[in-house]
């Protein structure tokens, strides 16, 4: 068995199509770090607008069963219940909407970066996952590399955020021994967002470098040799046999289509045998003439054969029909700089009238 193309050798960029089977398989550029900033701002909105209100509820309903606990009854099974569907009921309250904030963060931080979509292949159990040569190159690679290095910048933006943010604060904390129980949970509060404020700036930073080298690092695992270039090129085209037979097959089909057009056609414009163009127009139809059909040779002779069983006006200019043939395509109206001498052909046949006969010649 030949052995992979080594990297070196990879210099071409991947095809369109190499790109698509890629992203068909599940094989898309993404960034851990941008889960890990989804649920950073997840903790920071969840501390700003949630946390505060919703455990005040909380210590409410709590001091109603310490400082008056002779108001519960406790008489049997389905008192302790419904004491604890309460407790669970208030508490569900505090942690239903935190839940809700990073069900919603963990599903942007990934669609956001590519279109969510369902791969078999990506959950199908592989040899290779569990190889112990991959392994080592995964952790020792590059790519290992560049993980311990954002692991190690992660470590060092928590602890330069930690200092940052609560390095003018030491006072506060040292007061807080001194301070109301109540008091608390604001200063905590402050602190927390001071806190997880500074790391989400940081961490918003790390998330665009590690979105631009997660890019980088996919098309570069993706580039193809040149042989695969040229591969996949053949495979794409397709045997040259078989594309001529298409062809072929397009054009009769085309053919026979234009044919069956001729009898809708109103005059025949004629270089004798070798050119016949078929125009159509009704002025109840408006706009040019349009060009039904046209051929040269053996295709003109049975275009001028169709019209004259139809009684169809032949009208034969040698220039005309030369011009005709070449610039206006099937299904098409005649360009401006036609129109003169069509309109002149069509005024003569109509002033002959039922004197018009095919095959008359212009001199």
């Amino acid at each position: 068995m030949a052995d992979a193309p080594d990297k070196e050798s990879k210099t071409e960029e991947a095809t369109e199509k190499k790109v698509r089977d890629s992203v068909d398989k599940g094989q898309v550029p993404h960034s851990r770090e941008a889960a890990t900033f989804a649920s950073m701002l997840a903790i920071l909105i969840a501390v700003v607008f949630l946390l505060s209100d919703n455990v005040v509820q909380l210590r409410f309903t709590l001091e109603g069963f310490i400082d008056h606990p002779e108001s519960i009854l406790l008489a049997n099974g389905a008192d302790a219940t419904a004491i604890l569907m309460v407790v669970f009921l208030e508490g569900a309250k505090v942690v239903a909407p935190i839940v809700v904030v990073f069900m919603v963060a963990g599903i942007a931080g990934s669609a956001l970066q590519n279109q969510p979509q369902f791969v078999v292949d990506r959950i199908e159990p592989k040899l290779e996952r569990i190889s112990i040569t991959k392994g080592w190159s995964r952790i020792f690679g590059l790519q290992g590399q560049v993980e311990f290095l954002k692991s190690l910048f992660k470590l060092s933006t928590v602890a330069v955020a930690g200092y940052i943010a609560l390095g003018g604060s030491y006072r506060d904390i040292l007061n807080a021994l001194f301070m109301e129980p109540s008091a608390l949970p604001q200063l905590m509060q402050d602190l927390s967002v001071r806190f997880l404020s500074a790391v989400v700036a940081a961490t918003a930073v790390l998330v665009g470098a590690d979105l631009a080298w997660s890019h980088f690092s996919w098309r570069r695992d993706l580039r193809m040799t040149k042989q695969e270039v040229k591969d996949e090129h053949k495979q794409m085209e397709g045997d040259p046999l078989v594309k001529m037979r298409l062809r072929s097959l397009q054009r009769d089909r085309s053919r026979r289509r234009m044919m069956a057009a001729v009898p809708k056609a109103t005059l025949i414009v004629a270089n004798p045998t070798h050119y016949s163009v078929a125009l159509r127009y009704v002025r109840e139809e408006g706009g040019a003439p349009v060009v039904v059909a046209k051929g040269k040779d053996l295709i003109a002779l049975k275009i001028r054969m169709i019209a004259e069983e139809n009684g169809i006006p032949v009208y034969e200019d040698r220039s005309l029909a030369r011009s005709l043939y070449a610039s206006v395509e099937v299904d098409k109206m005649i360009p401006p700089e036609f129109y003169k001498a069509v309109a002149g052909i069509i005024l003569f046949l109509a002033q002959r009238g039922q004197q018009a006969r095919p095959g008359h010649s212009r001199t």
